[in-house]
């Protein structure tokens, strides 16, 4: 089974930039409104849409690293912006920082402390 995210942005060209640096992938092309960002994981799609990001998403990717402040930095760096600090609950042993691509979709950093 191959798994594939497709995300609706406004600017799908650019924001390949961003998750392509972010997921370590590469961009590989693009056709009309579509550009694919394919690497070790799930192909991801970018596809342009005429319409703004109006709410929060109902599906979010999650990046696992070691230090999440560290891969939190770098992310805000290429662009995304943090929304909360570490998060998690008391018996779940992970910790993840929500935050959001250059265009508000939400995603969340996470590891174990």
């Amino acid at each position: 089974m191959n798994v594939k995210f497709v995300l609706d942005c406004e600017n799908p060209q650019e924001l390949a930039k961003f998750w392509a640096e972010a997921l370590h992938y590469t961009i590989r092309g693009s056709v009309g409104q579509y550009v694919v960002v394919l690497g070790d994981g799930p192909t991801i799609i970018l596809q342009g849409v005429a319409e703004p990001k109006t709410v929060k998403n109902r599906m979010h990717l999650d990046i696992n690293d070691v230090d999440i402040e560290v891969e939190a930095a770098r992310l805000e760096s290429l662009g995304a912006k943090r929304l909360t600090d570490a998060m998690g609950d008391e018996g779940i042993t992970e910790k993840w920082i929500v935050m959001a691509d250059p265009e508000g979709n939400e995603f969340c950093v996470c590891g174990n402390p």
